[in-house]
C-alpha cells in the first residue's frame, strides 16, 4: 500500500498562504476577471478571506473531515474555497464545470458531501437539478453562478477570520480526487497532506527555480490533478501570480494579455495552437522562413507573442500522451520546449517528466529517483512513493485491486526504458485488443504516429475482432474548410508512412472520417479531454463492421 508518510517540515497548503501573508502582504497573488472589470487578492487580502470562510464553515458545526465540493469553472473563489476547507478541518471534492448530471449527483452521494460551492457553470439548473436534498449550496459572487442556499459574501461577512491553523496530521484526508474515468462510475481518489506535501516539496526541487515574478493561467479544469498541482499548489510554493480564464472562447484573447511565464496543456490545446498557426501561414512558407537566420527569431517571437507564450521559461504538457510531431514542430518552429510529465492522479502525478534540455521526443523524461520506480514482468509501470494514494473512498476491493501483494501502485500503462533511462510510455494495459487474427495491437503508438497531422483533431483506433485495425478520426474547423480532394490526399499520404513502419496485422486498413463531434456534453470526451474509447467502439460498431469489409476504399466520409 502506500508508502510511509511526508515528512513533518514540509509546509501545508495553508501554512503557505499564511507564511506569504506575512513576508509579501501586499504582493498580488489572484487576478480574476469579470466583463469590464478585474478583482485582484494580495496574499494578505487571501488569507483575511480564507479565514473567514473557514470561521464560516467551522461555524456549521459539521463533523471534522467532512466533504465538501467546489464546482464551476477556473476562478479565485475556486482557490479561496479550497483553502477555506482545508483551514475548517474538512475535505475538499473537486467537480468538474461540465459532466454528466448523474455523475454529480453519484460523487455527492458517494462522499456524503455537506455542502457544494457553486461557481459560474454553463448548465446551471441541470447541476442544481443533480445536487442530492440535503446538501447545502453555497454561491461564489459571479453573475454566471447559479442561485443557493447562501452567497459567499454574506456568509465569509458575518465571521471573523481564524487567527489560528491546526495543522493536520500527515495520514489526515485532505482531498478526493474523482477519477474522470472512461468506463465506470468516478472513483474517489484519497490523498492525504502528508502525500500532497511531500508532492509538492519533490516537484519543486526538480523543477526550474522561480524567478521573483512567476505568472500563471489558470483554465484546465481544477477538479484534475494537474491543474491542482501545477497551477494551484505551485502559486503556493512559487508565490506566483495567477490569472483566471473568465470564458472558453476568450483564451486566444486573454492568454496574450497575461504573457504567463510557466504554462501547462493538454496536448489538445498545444494541438490546437499549432493547427491555429498553419491555418494563417503554410508549412511550407513558415519552412521557408525559418531557413532565412535573419528572419527566423523575429518571425518566432511574433508567433509566441500572438499565442501570449514568448515570457514562457518552462511548457508542460500531461494528462494524455501528446504526438512526437507535435513536440518536434514546436521547438523547431518556435524554438519553445515542450517538457512532457507523466503520472496520474493515483500517484499525484509524481513519476517522471522531461526537464530543461533533458528531453527525448516520444519520451515522458527519465522517472524521479525517488518516484520508486518499476516495470513489472509485463511492463507495466509500477511506483511507491510517500506522494502515492491513501486509497480509492470506500472501495476497499478496488483499492487492492490497484496495489501489487508488495505494495506497489499499478498504474496500468505499459512502458519501456531506453539504453540512456528514458521512459517510453507505450500504451494502457487495457486498450491492448485483439484482431480476428489472434494478433495483440496497441492503439496509441498508432495514433500519435497519425496525429502528427494538422488536419486531425480528435481520433481512436479500433480493431476488435477486425482483421486489421480502423481509425476513426474527427478534422480541425480548418481542415473541414478544405476541398475533400485536398484532405484526403494528405491524410493517404501520411496513412502509408505510418502503415509502412507497421507489422502487418497492425497496419491500417481504412481511415473513417466522422462528421460527429467528439465533446464532453455528448460524452465523447472525458472532462480532461481523453477520447472515451468503449464509447467510440460501441457508437461507430456498426459503421466500423460494414466499413471494414468493403476493402474497395481506404478512406470514407461519414
Amino acid at each position: 500500500m502506500p508508502a510511509a508518510n511526508a515528512r513533518r517540515a514540509d509546509k501545508y497548503p495553508v501554512q503557505r498562504l499564511l507564511e506569504h501573508a506575512r513576508k509579501a502582504p501586499d504582493k498580488i497573488w489572484l487576478v480574476q476577471p469579470a466583463g469590464d472589470s478585474v478583482r485582484q487578492w494580495t496574499w494578505s487580502q487571501a488569507a483575511r478571506e480564507v479565514g473567514r470562510m473557514a470561521a464560516a464553515l467551522k461555524a456549521q458545526n459539521w463533523p471534522a473531515g467532512s466533504a465538501i465540493a467546489i464546482s464551476g469553472r477556473n476562478t479565485a473563489h475556486w482557490f479561496l474555497a479550497d483553502l477555506a476547507i482545508q483551514w475548517a478541518g474538512h475535505v475538499t471534492v473537486g467537480l468538474f464545470p461540465k459532466q454528466a448530471p448523474s455523475a454529480t449527483q453519484y460523487i455527492l452521494q458517494h462522499c456524503e458531501a455537506r455542502a457544494v460551492f457553486l461557481g459560474p457553470m454553463p448548465d446551471g439548473a441541470d447541476f442544481l437539478a443533480a445536487i442530492p436534498e440535503g446538501v447545502t449550496t453555497i454561491r461564489f459572487p459571479y453573475v454566471e453562478a447559479p442561485h443557493a442556499d447562501i452567497d459567499w459574501d454574506d456568509m465569509a461577512q458575518a465571521q471573523s477570520p481564524l487567527s489560528q491553523y491546526d495543522r493536520p496530521e500527515p495520514d489526515t484526508l485532505m482531498t478526493l480526487i474523482y477519477t474522470s474515468g472512461t468506463t465506470g462510475h468516478p472513483k474517489g481518489v484519497m490523498i492525504t497532506y502528508g502525500a500532497m506535501a511531500w508532492t509538492a516539496q519533490s516537484f519543486l526541487s526538480k523543477l526550474p527555480p522561480a524567478s521573483a515574478h512567476e505568472r500563471l493561467f489558470s483554465y484546465l479544469p481544477l477538479a484534475h490533478v494537474l491543474e491542482r498541482a501545477a497551477v494551484e499548489t505551485a502559486s503556493l510554493l512559487w508565490q506566483a501570480e495567477v490569472h483566471f480564464l473568465e470564458a472558453l472562447d476568450k483564451l486566444a484573447q486573454q492568454l496574450p494579455q497575461v504573457a504567463p511565464t510557466r504554462f501547462f496543456a493538454v496536448p489538445l490545446v498545444w494541438g490546437r495552437f499549432k493547427a491555429g498557426i498553419l491555418g494563417k501561414l503554410s508549412e511550407s512558407k513558415l519552412d521557408r522562413l525559418m531557413a532565412i537566420p535573419i528572419l527566423r527569431d523575429v518571425v518566432r517571437f511574433k508567433l509566441l507573442k500572438t499565442l501570449g507564450l514568448q515570457n514562457v521559461r518552462m511548457a508542460l504538457s500531461g494528462a494524455a500522451p501528446i504526438p512526437v510531431s507535435t513536440l518536434e514542430w514546436y521547438k523547431r518552429v518556435l524554438g519553445l520546449e515542450i517538457l512532457e510529465g507523466y503520472g496520474m492522479t493515483e500517484n499525484l502525478a509524481y513519476v517522471a517528466a522531461g526537464l530543461p534540455g533533458r528531453t527525448r521526443p516520444g519520451s515522458v523524461g527519465k522517472p524521479f529517483p525517488d518516484s520508486g520506480f518499476r516495470l513489472s514482468d509485463e511492463g507495466e509501470v509500477q511506483v511507491k512513493h510517500p506522494g502515492v494514494m491513501a486509497g480509492y473512498l470506500k472501495e476497499p476491493d478496488k483499492t487492492l485491486e490497484a496495489f501489487t501483494a508488495d505494495g506497489w501502485l499499478k498504474t496500468g500503462d505499459k512502458g519501456r526504458l531506453d539504453h540512456d533511462g528514458y521512459l517510453y510510455i507505450t500504451g494502457r494495459v487495457k486498450d491492448i485488443f485483439k484482431t480476428a487474427k489472434g494478433k495483440y495491437v496497441a492503439p496509441a503508438p498508432i495514433e500519435g504516429a497519425m496525429a502528427k497531422s494538422a488536419l486531425i483533431d480528435q481520433l481512436c483506433l479500433v480493431g476488435m475482432n477486425l482483421t486489421q485495425p480502423v481509425m476513426i478520426m474527427t478534422l480541425t474547423a480548418d481542415a473541414l474548410d478544405l476541398p475533400r480532394q485536398t484532405v484526403e490526399r494528405e491524410l493517404l499520404v501520411l496513412l502509408d508512412t505510418v502503415n509502412s513502419a507497421l507489422e502487418d496485422h497492425e497496419k491500417v486498413a481504412k481511415l473513417i472520417i466522422t462528421s460527429d463531434s467528439w465533446t464532453i456534453d455528448n460524452g465523447f470526451l472525458t472532462p480532461t479531454l481523453k477520447v472515451k474509447r468503449n464509447l467510440v467502439e460501441a457508437n461507430y460498431a456498426g459503421l466500423v463492421e460494414r466499413e471494414a469489409a468493403n476493402r474497395r476504399t481506404l478512406l470514407v466520409w461519414v
